[in-house]
């Protein structure tokens, strides 16, 4: 049911509240899954997506029938090793063992995990996760290998950044470990689903041959997830944005969520957008290489999401204070724009990175290298969909046909006839009624009361006619 304030907020954003109604009504799955047909453990594998992730479970669950249940696997083993990284109760001694090996348990049949914290959100994914061992064993062999692959790539880096004592006292250091821990927490991600769409076919081959555009899809969103959640992270003693960069703003870390220090933490916050839209070059060259429409659709949707979140979160001090997301309604308008073509997502990058720029200030120490980076975008989208199509250039440069005089001489009298019917009609009712009026004054009528009424301010007769004869003297009678 929804509340109040989400009722009252709806009736001043009409247009929010008809993309949900346009996402819900009219939405058509491109593959639809079919629970009825589905064993109790993939069911309970669905589940389990659906706590972890709303959004990323509605577009997993239209994937093609060849990659539903590896990419659904897929994202519950990593979520579930991301859910023993985050659990700072974990001592590290037993951190290690278990992000190291968490590969070799998906060979165990009936492994699960119970020590994480009771509060920990995703603690029943790791108690129950027989079940996605059980889903793991029936994907085809090239698929498990890709998910055990990734996996310990994945689990050993997370091992080594939870061992650097640096990191767990200070945070992230320079922006190249930085760059080294989004792309152990989610490049490698990209990785995996890159290899996942070329051996079912659904990606270009090439795809391969350019690790970089994979790993900016990953980096581009974990970076966005680690701006928006700053407030959330310093409340957990978590420091992900590197002291290369606020360093820069304040002296200590806590001082970006003092009051005083706003504007110096708004020019760290446009530092760290800045880092992150260095990637959209390299993500819309990727969409481009995807050959099967949900396949897009899964990948086009996050970085949607991401870049509206970065234009959310450009010089907005809200995000010091509070965790701040963007709204249901612009969800849902994102998602129908993405489910499209790529075409309408490159739009969509153009709008939010010219508010962005729009937002930008010159009082920002990187002013000009942001007003660049919005540029570069611009360019690299002009250069895929150019704005101004061949046929409109060939139309102008063609040279103009020769006036014909007799059309021309026409086309003159033809103006002429209206201004003098313009004339004609405005001269008959200046004539008309001045012949009105003078009939009037010839048969006795007092304009000279109605003049002296309007200009007493009664513009509307207050009182009878006797009355009014009463007060106007008549001495000839």
């Amino acid at each position: 049911m929804p509340i109040a304030g989400d009722i009252f907020y709806y009736l001043f954003h009409p247009s929010e509240l008809r993309a949900i109604i346009q996402w819900k009504v009219w939405h058509n799955a491109v593959h639809e899954r079919r629970p009825e047909k589905e064993p109790a453990s993939t069911q309970i594998c669905f589940r389990f997506l659906d706590m972890t992730s709303r959004s990323f479970s509605a577009v997993i669950q239209e994937l093609h029938p060849e990659l539903l249940m590896p990419v659904c696997i897929f994202y519950l083993v990593l979520r579930g090793l991301d859910t023993i990284e985050d659990d700072t109760s974990i001592p590290a001694k037993t951190k290690d063992p278990l992000l190291r090996n968490f590969k070799d348990r998906l060979e165990e049949d009936g492994w699960c995990f119970t020590g994480n914290r009771p509060e920990e959100k995703d603690r029943e994914l790791l108690v129950q996760f027989k079940y996605i061992i059980e889903e793991f064993k029936k994907i085809k062999s090239e698929y498990r290998e890709v998910i055990k692959d990734i996996t310990n790539k994945m689990g050993n880096g997370m091992a080594d950044f939870c061992n650097n004592a640096e990191f767990n006292e200070v945070g992230v250091n320079k922006k190249a470990e930085y760059d080294l821990y989004c792309y152990y927490v989610a490049g490698l991600v990209g990785e995996g689903l890159t290899r996942l769409f070329v051996i079912s076919g659904f990606g270009h081959p090439k795809l391969l041959e350019r690790p970089k555009l994979h790993e900016s899809m990953g980096l581009m969103l974990q970076k966005t997830n680690i701006i928006r959640d700053v407030r959330e992270d310093a409340d957990d003693k978590r420091r992900f944005w590197p002291r290369e960069i606020w360093s820069k703003h304040v002296d200590n870390w806590d001082d970006l969520f003092k009051p005083e220090n706003r504007e110096a933490a708004l020019n760290c916050s446009s530092e760290m957008v800045l880092d992150a839209i260095s990637h959209v070059d390299d993500c819309l060259f990727y969409l481009a290489g995807l050959r099967e429409q949900s396949i897009f659709n899964f990948c086009a949707i996050p970085q949607s999401m991401a870049i509206a979140t970065l234009e959310l979160c450009f010089r907005n001090s809200a995000m010091f204070d509070r965790n701040v997301k963007i709204t249901k309604g612009q969800a849902c308008k994102l998602m129908t724009e993405s489910t499209q073509n790529l075409q309408l997502v490159t739009e969509v990058f153009r709008r939010y990175t010219r508010k962005i720029m729009k937002k930008n200030t010159p009082k920002d120490p990187n002013f000009l290298k942001i007003s660049i980076a919005g540029g570069r975008i611009e360019k690299f989208i002009e250069s895929i969909f150019p704005s101004q199509k061949p046929e409109d250039i060939v139309r102008k440069e063609a040279p103009k046909k020769p006036v014909d005089p007799k059309q021309a001489e026409v086309d003159s009298e033809a103006r002429w006839d209206m201004v003098w019917m313009m004339v004609a009609v405005f001269g008959t009712l200046t004539v008309i009624s001045a012949i009105m009026i003078g009939v009037a004054f010839w048969l006795g009528a007092r304009f000279d009361v109605a003049v002296d009424e309007l200009k007493k301010g009664n513009f509307i007769p207050k009182n009878s006619a006797e009355e009014v004869a009463q007060k106007v003297a008549h001495g000839e009678l």
